[in-house]
């Protein structure tokens, strides 16, 4: 799969965002070392510290498919380019980088871009 269908699928994901807290839907889509693909939306609560990130809830659902490496994650907001995953996402996606690591892809007004997770989170947390 190449990175522009990952980010299609992280706009199409978006568009289920349940945000009416922020107002900032953003949309998901990573694609694991087995090659299968898995999107996520956000979703807020009322009580703030509930909200969970579409990048997590993509997570989530590999995980709970039995997938453990990822190779790269497509991240897409309807509200902003440069659309990169929170402090706490980056520290969740470094737990299950592939060996080479991890792609993120987010828009920018000339296309694609494609940044490192480790430029991203220098020094992340591992065990």
């Amino acid at each position: 799969m190449d990175y522009q269908e990952l980010m299609n699928k992280a706009i199409e994901a978006s568009k289920n965002s349940y945000s009416p807290y922020s107002k900032f839907a953003v949309g998901a889509c990573l694609l694991t070392e087995s090659g299968k693909i898995y999107c996520g939306c956000n979703f807020e609560n009322s009580s703030f510290g509930m909200t969970i990130c579409a990048e997590r809830n993509a997570i989530g659902s590999a995980i709970a498919d039995g997938e453990r490496k990822i190779k790269a994650i497509a991240i897409y907001s309807p509200n902003q380019k440069h659309c990169y995953p929170c402090g706490a996402c980056r520290q969740v996606l470094n737990e299950f980088k592939t060996k080479e690591g991890l792609d993120v892809i987010t828009e920018s007004e000339e296309g694609l871009e494609i940044s490192k997770l480790s430029f991203l989170l220098p020094e992340g947390f591992n065990l």
